[in-house]
């Protein structure tokens, strides 16, 4: 009996030995076949980052500072000549602000082919007006409406004396309704009145002065 149950003992440590062999074999298997895959799933480092690694800030060359903005300042305005305007203001005006931006974009588009220099093209402060509308029995005022005037400026530069008839007369023919169209020469008033006043500020500096 011993010796048969030493049999039996040996023949199943044999089995457990043969079984465990082939389990890792089938595990080493994928990664033999497909070496891609194996090392995809093993890699070691997912969530490390690895910017900056073998970057030195000593050896680095330096960023340079960020310059501060500087202030708007007024442009030159050139003075008129013999054959040439001074800078002069295209303003457009109008209540429907598609038709008012399209015209001055088509007024930009028009001095390019002819040959214009524009120097500036802006948007100026929206202004709006209030429509009062009196009863027809008594003295009371109510406000009926809001309207709207959106102002666009095209500035050009040395405009040629030949070419400005040419150039107002294309415009003239292709003002849309309701835009109105008026071009005069650009002054230092003009450029003001493109930035808000501040009266607090202005008071203060006045305090100061005084």
């Amino acid at each position: 009996m011993n010796a048969v149950f030493r049999k039996l003992q040996a023949s199943a440590t044999q089995q457990a030995f043969v079984l465990n062999h082939a389990l890792t074999t089938c595990r080493a298997t994928p990664s033999i076949q497909h070496p891609v895959w194996a090392s995809v799933n093993e890699r070691q480092y997912k969530s490390m980052p690895t910017h900056g690694i073998g970057r030195w800030r000593y050896l680095l060359p330096k960023d340079p500072p960020k310059k501060k903005r500087d202030r708007q300042q007024m442009k030159e305005i050139v003075v008129e000549t013999e054959t040439t305007y001074a800078t002069l203001n295209v303003n457009v005006s109008g209540y429907d602000m598609t038709v008012v931006e399209h015209f001055s974009q088509h007024i930009h588009n028009l001095c390019n082919r002819l040959g214009i220099k524009v120097l500036d093209c802006y948007a100026l402060q929206t202004k709006t007006t209030e429509v009062w509308l009196m009863q027809e029995q008594g003295t009371k005022m109510s406000v009926d409406s809001f309207l709207k005037t959106h102002n666009r400026v095209v500035q050009l530069r040395s405009l040629n004396a030949t070419m400005c008839p040419i150039f107002l007369e294309v415009l003239l023919k292709n003002q849309p309704e309701g835009v109105q169209l008026s071009v005069q020469e650009h002054t230092e008033l003009d450029y003001k009145t493109r930035f808000k006043g501040r009266p607090e500020l202005e008071g203060l500096k006045a305090k100061i002065t005084n």
